[in-house]
């Protein structure tokens, strides 16, 4: 039944850069596993003292400017496209002709007739569905 839903051919996108993360965990506050009143929320340091703020050695790192991330890959999935939601058929259409850019991502709160819809409208136009199979494994126990 999967095998309707989908087109036999797969879309690739146009350009696919390699994504480089220059800093995977999150940049905690200074001192946040210490004390049950500091959050985990990042805060600069200002005190004159502060060793975070004078960057020693081994000491909790701060974020700068030399940690983003390159434009051009910033919000790319890792297959290479970026997500587009869709709540409708008529939003796949706006897919058309960037359908190697955009692979579209079904909204949370549609239902399964609809989802199904997009689904089928998707495949006709060569749109990648990133969450095409939700909510339809129900109807297929019935």
């Amino acid at each position: 039944v999967h095998g309707a839903f989908f087109c036999a051919r797969m879309v690739t996108p146009i350009v696919k850069r390699k994504n480089v993360r220059k800093h995977h965990n999150k940049f905690k506050r200074h001192q946040c596993d210490r004390r049950g009143t500091v959050k985990e929320s990042w805060r600069k340091q200002k005190g004159i003292d502060s060793r975070v703020r004078r960057k020693f050695k081994s000491m909790v790192l701060m974020p700068n400017v030399g940690y983003g991330t390159n434009k051009k890959t910033r919000n790319q999935l890792p297959d290479g496209f970026r997500k587009f939601r869709v709540s409708s058929v008529k939003d796949v259409e706006l897919l058309l002709m960037h359908n190697r850019t955009y692979a579209a991502e079904i909204a949370k709160n549609v239902s399964s007739r609809k989802r199904k819809e997009i689904v089928e409208r998707a495949a006709q136009l060569n749109v990648k569905v990133t969450n095409g199979a939700a909510k339809l494994r129900s109807e297929e126990n019935e």
